[in-house]
C-alpha cells in the first residue's frame, strides 16, 4: 500500500481521510493495474523461467536452512509455489481498488483470467517455458487474496470514517 507523505501543514488527524481518498480513486488504481499488467507480461512471456538466474542461489539457501533446521517440504517448489501467490496479491488488491464497483469474485476471476492466458501463452509460444495448472491455481490464490485485503482495507477504513462522522 501506498504511503502518503503529507505537508507539514496538514495535521495527523487529516490522515485517514488522505488514505481513504487514495483508496478511493479508481482511475489512479487502473493506472497502477496497468503497469501491473505489463510486468506481469513480462514475467510471463520471459523467454526462459525468470528464476533460472537465481536458483542455484535458492538451492543453496534451502539447504543452509534445512541443514538448521528448517522443515524439508520448504523446498524449491515450496517457494517457487509462494512466490506465484505472492506476484499475484498487489494484482488482485490494484484490481480491487480500480473496479470497487465490481464483485469480489468478478475482481478475483480478472487474475484467473490474466494467469490463464499467460500459461495458454507459454503452452503455446514459449518452449523454453513450462505451463501449468497450478500456476494458474497459484496466481489466481494471490489474487483472490489481494482482492480479499482490499475490500476488507476499505471497508475498515471506511467504517472507522463513519465512526468519526458520528462521534462529531
Amino acid at each position: 500500500m501506498p504511503t502518503l507523505v503529507l505537508s507539514p501543514h496538514e495535521s495527523r488527524k487529516s490522515r485517514p481521510e488522505a488514505t481513504l481518498k487514495l483508496l478511493e480513486k479508481p482511475p489512479l488504481w487502473r493506472a497502477v493495474l496497468a503497469v501491473m499488467m505489463a510486468v506481469l507480461a513480462l514475467v510471463g512471456f520471459w523467454p526462459s523461467p525468470v528464476d533460472a538466474p537465481a536458483q542455484g542461489g535458492i538451492d543453496s539457501a534451502l539447504a543452509f536452512l534445512h541443514a538448521h533446521g528448517i522443515p524439508g517440504w520448504i523446498n524449491y517448489s515450496f517457494v517457487e509455489k509462494s512466490a506465484n501467490v505472492a506476484l499475484f496479491i498487489p494484482f488482485g488488491a490494484a484490481t480491487s481498488l480500480a473496479y470497487p464497483e465490481k464483485r469480489w469474485w468478478q475482481n478475483a476471476a480478472l487474475g484467473l483470467a490474466v494467469s490463464g492466458c499467460m500459461e495458454l501463452g507459454q503452452l503455446l509460444f514459449l518452449h523454453n517455458r513450462f505451463s501449468s495448472w497450478v500456476d494458474v491455481v497459484t496466481n489466481s490464490g494471490g489474487s483472490l487474496i489481494g482482492v480479499l485485503l482490499a475490500v476488507a482495507a476499505v471497508h475498515s477504513y471506511q467504517q472507522k470514517q463513519a465512526q468519526r462522522f458520528n462521534q462529531r
